[in-house]
């Protein structure tokens, strides 16, 4: 058994020494640059891929069973929120923070208020026209 390999090692010498005596191609760099785009261009195609089929089916990362329902949650500081979050027919407030999940409080179900926000955004945009149309004047 080594003899034979010790033998095919032999034979095989005169091929190694004729493939180090051939010059190595001649590589072209915008070949090169060509040939990385393409295929970075190519794995970029396939990860928007990968996502649109997963959107497309519906894949998530939360709870598909349907029992738990989000139904507003607020920033109370950096690292802190309030969620409210829908368990049958009653609301759960808990506070949220990196280290624990306390429950505030337990409310029936009901219907959400209109958010306060839109009447201070519309303030804004008829005062911020009503700039506008001021120095548009002068």
């Amino acid at each position: 058994m080594r003899r034979a390999c010790v033998t095919w090692m032999l034979l095989a010498l005169p091929l190694l020494a004729r493939a180090a005596d051939t010059p190595a191609p001649a590589v072209s760099s915008a070949g090169s640059l060509l040939q990385v785009f393409i295929g970075l261009v190519a794995v970029l195609l396939l990860i928007v891929a990968t996502a649109w089929a997963a959107k497309r089916m519906g894949v998530s990362g939360g709870s598909s069973s349907g029992l738990l329902h989000v139904v507003s949650s607020t920033s109370v500081g950096a690292r802190e929120r309030v969620v409210v979050v829908e368990i049958g027919e009653s609301w759960l407030v808990v506070g949220v923070t990196p280290s624990s999940i306390n429950g505030l409080m337990t409310l029936p179900k009901g219907e959400l208020p209109s958010p306060r926000s839109t009447s201070l955004n519309t303030n804004f945009a008829a005062r911020l026209q009503h700039m506008i149309e001021k120095r548009r004047d002068k």
